[in-house]
């Protein structure tokens, strides 16, 4: 009885050391078992191919009173979860703003950022904005036009025409501020201004 008594006094000072190894080699144990636990998900690879499609599909855009401010419409389009982009076949962009000023846009091609922040319209362009109060019709034209809807601007790196009325200007870039009307032409510009009848 005097030995169990020593054997058990012993292995009580033991006991501690005993149980932590155990849950150490039972965590070790499930570490290596489970390793696809721990690795991060951030390195998976983003799908390179459309995750959805679209066809004669159209999408508005309304403020917080209801009115419509944008309508995207195109005949087809794929979305690519990489680029963040939707890539639109014959695009078409209604836009209002709040004081009432209209403009309509199209081309072959257009890609929108998955925000709604950028639209590019890629291949015979044109962004139209109606004649408004005292101001007239302003058409541009180019191959390349860049939508910028928040900030009311159409800009373009690429060669321009724009008609204002009769008269006619071209460039090599513009920076169009579709509420105020104004334009910034730069590169080789050139304009023909016809006297009004």
């Amino acid at each position: 009885m005097n030995f169990a008594r020593q054997l058990l006094d012993k292995l009580s000072v033991y006991l501690p050391m005993i149980v932590m190894a155990l849950l150490a080699s039972g965590s070790w144990w499930l570490v290596r078992s489970a390793p696809e636990l721990l690795t991060p998900s951030a390195n998976k690879a983003v799908r390179e191919e459309p995750d959805y499609r679209l066809e004669n599909f159209t999408v508005k855009s309304f403020d917080v009173s209801g009115r419509m401010t944008r309508e995207v419409s195109g005949d087809k389009a794929q979305h690519y979860p990489a680029s963040e982009t939707l890539d639109i076949e014959q695009i078409r962009i209604y836009a209002e703003n709040e004081t009432g000023k209209i403009l309509n846009a199209r081309s072959r091609q257009g890609l929108a950022t998955d925000d709604g922040k950028q639209v590019t319209l890629i291949g015979d362009a044109s962004a139209i904005r109606q004649a408004f109060d005292t101001s007239p019709q302003l058409d541009l034209r180019g191959q390349r036009l860049v939508a910028l809807p928040d900030d009311d601007r159409v800009v373009s790196s690429d060669p321009v025409q724009i008609t204002r009325d009769r008269d006619v200007f071209t460039a090599q870039t513009m920076d169009f501020n579709t509420n105020t009307g104004e334009y910034l032409l730069k590169g080789r510009v050139q304009g023909t201004l016809n006297r009004k009848p």
